[in-house]
């Protein structure tokens, strides 16, 4: 569902994304880590077509942006670290904007969608979005994204902002959208999110993919069954030594 290959992104003399080779299969969750600079948000935004990469290729679906981008963007879902919506709109609003652009069956997506906004235990719509804090601005994100059961699902740090609660319902909501085959791609700085949720899992680190694979291949790694994700990660990262202040 999500193929890329050798994909490079440069902004000027600097390689934020250096020959990055990627495969995300359907009903797969896939957790892409890294140190904060790595190029996690360069490598969603060009997997989203928000960005062009300088060379390699993309292909969503076996779609490629260049021929087939709105029916690309019209299967997928996106959810950004920092959501940006129109604040001048209340939340009810905004949904059926999202419902007019995208074309949705108005009888299923409103069935989906209130069953989404109890999930979520949302009560706010008739209010202005300017006047939402974070973790609501994310949690309507989340809905508008998940009410249209995308076959490819991005998401870029989604429980930041989110309550316990709400980010336990995103991850039950997560795990029964892989199982319906919908292909998964999600950045996090919560290791055991991604340990205990993915299927496979990525570590960027200056641009360039570092390790890939199931939790017991990356242990395999370190030749340590006892290796969890952090030990893994801060090996491949370079984290793993503390300063001498502490």
């Amino acid at each position: 569902m999500i193929i890329g290959r050798a994909v490079t992104k440069k902004f000027g003399n600097l390689t934020a994304v250096d020959r990055l080779d990627l495969h995300v299969r359907s009903g797969e969750i896939y957790s892409f880590l890294g140190p904060n600079g790595a190029g996690k948000t360069t490598t969603i935004r060009m997997l989203t077509g928000s960005l062009p990469p300088t060379s390699g290729e993309i292909e969503i679906d076996r779609k490629q942006y260049d021929r087939d981008e709105i029916e690309i963007k019209r299967e997928i879902g996106v959810v950004p670290d920092e959501p940006r919506l129109y604040e001048n709109l209340k939340g009810i609003e905004f949904i059926e904007f999202i419902k007019g652009i995208y074309q949705l069956d108005p009888i299923q997506t409103d069935k989906r969608f209130y069953e989404l906004c109890a999930a979520f235990d949302i009560d706010f719509l008739q209010t202005y979005i300017g006047d939402y804090s974070h973790g609501m601005k994310q949690k309507l994100m989340v809905i508008s994204v998940l009410m249209r059961e995308p076959k490819v699902i991005f998401l870029d740090e989604p429980t930041v902002g989110l309550d316990a609660r709400s980010a336990k319902t995103l991850k039950t909501l997560l795990d029964k959208f892989r199982n319906q085959g919908s292909a998964i791609f999600l950045t996090t700085h919560i290791l055991e999110i991604a340990e205990k949720m993915s299927d496979r899992i990525g570590i960027i680190r200056k641009g360039r993919m570092v390790a890939e694979g199931s939790m017991e291949e990356l242990r395999k790694i370190g030749n340590n069954q006892a290796h969890s994700l952090e030990d893994i990660f801060l090996d491949l990262t370079g984290g793993n030594t503390a300063p001498d202040t502490l």
